[in-house]
């Protein structure tokens, strides 16, 4: 446990810290009560608002495919501030790397604990490997590594020669039964490489989006979140010149994405290099809103909310997993909300267990509690 300092002892910076909250909240399900009005209301932006909250089958985009990059490219942003303010305070890069690499196996074992309770440890065939919180600790350690020895040039070119490379192999490289190419989810190189290496259970069965070859492109989001931690750092950059600069990026990385998405669907299954520039683009705008509304306008009451979420991020993905938020908020609130249409029950039980977990992060936040890995 920590305070308001990152791991490395690096300042935090409240929109980033809101943001993360904002972001982690959707990810662990916070977003339910939304998803659950669908068809309610008699709305349509209502309605096309959850279609948002569900993932399309295969080829497509929705907001909450946006979720899970957003999250890597902020562990980049924060990736930039804690790495610099250890150099600065005299930490050898060998120590960092060991900091980085043991985050990296603890949030590997935590996704593994996550995705597989009660844990078959007698037959490792029966455990799922590829998990959210490894991938963020595997593509935080490559973004770590490569900001540890590269400039922010270096790193774009980085960026640049991981998804090409990535998108060559998908085109050129052939599947057995299917050829080069394919983009279906049966024929794809990547379900192949997962299906013929990749040990124990896939998500899929064929497939896993978080096993092998996509987390090269998944490591360009938190190392594009390292270019946009640098412009924020800059002591000698006026504030309009940085929202300047990471609109100029987001615009870039989203045409471009756009573009590539004609040739390679944006897919977020397989972590296309469309769906990485995206998506990538799109955190850019995402961070200079918050940003520019926390700590440029100076609007800060409303992202307490998220902030409080966004201290104790770790805590809120594994309490969603080991409590039964809904199961209490039914206990709690059933009293109230049954008197009114049974249709809205799963609405107000949404709202209820959103609650409660908020509150349990405002407790450890009041007590200055930060668990950090």
């Amino acid at each position: 446990m920590s305070g308001e300092k990152s791991a490395f002892g690096g300042k935090r910076v409240l929109s980033i810290d809101a943001l993360r909250g904002f972001d982690m909240l959707l990810i662990a399900g916070g977003g339910a009560f939304i998803e659950r009005l669908h068809g309610l209301t008699g709305i349509k932006w209502i309605d096309w608002l959850a279609t948002q909250l569900t993932h399309p089958a295969w080829n497509g985009f929705t907001f909450y495919d946006f979720i899970f990059p957003l999250f890597l490219f902020i562990a980049g942003t924060s990736l930039s501030f804690s790495l610099q303010s250890g150099l600065e305070k005299g930490i050898s890069k060998t120590a960092l790397y060991k900091k980085v690499f043991n985050r990296f196996v603890i949030l590997f074992l935590l996704g593994i604990i996550d995705k597989n309770i009660p844990l078959d440890v007698f037959h490792p065939s029966n455990i799922r490997y590829g998990t959210v919180l490894g991938r963020i600790g595997i593509t935080t350690l490559i973004a770590a590594i490569l900001y540890l020895n590269f400039g922010a040039k270096a790193r774009l070119a980085w960026v640049s020669g991981i998804l090409l490379a990535y998108y060559a192999a998908v085109f050129l490289i052939p599947v057995p039964g299917f050829g080069a190419g394919d983009l279906s989810f049966e024929g794809n190189l990547i379900g192949w490489v997962d299906r013929t290496f990749m040990p124990g259970i896939l998500l899929q069965g064929i497939y896993d989006e978080n096993a092998l070859l996509t987390t090269f492109p998944a490591a360009c989001l938190p190392l594009l979140g390292t270019i946009a931690g640098d412009v924020l750092r800059d002591a000698r950059m006026l504030e309009k010149s940085k929202v300047i600069y990471l609109c100029s990026y987001g615009a870039i990385l989203v045409v471009v994405g756009l573009i590539w998405g004609l040739s390679f669907p944006v897919n977020k299954h397989m972590w296309s290099s469309s769906f990485i520039l995206l998506t990538g683009g799109m955190a850019f705008f995402m961070l200079v809103l918050f940003y520019g509304v926390i700590d440029i306008l100076g609007y800060r009451r409303w992202c307490f909310f998220f902030e409080v979420v966004g201290k104790n991020s770790i805590v809120v993905y594994l309490a969603y997993r080991f409590i039964s938020f809904d199961y209490t908020s039914k206990l709690l609130f059933e009293g109230v909300y049954m008197n009114f249409d049974e249709k809205w029950h799963p609405v107000f039980n949404a709202i209820g267990s959103l609650a409660l977990v908020w509150l349990l992060l405002y407790f450890l936040y009041r007590n200055r509690i930060f668990v950090k890995v």
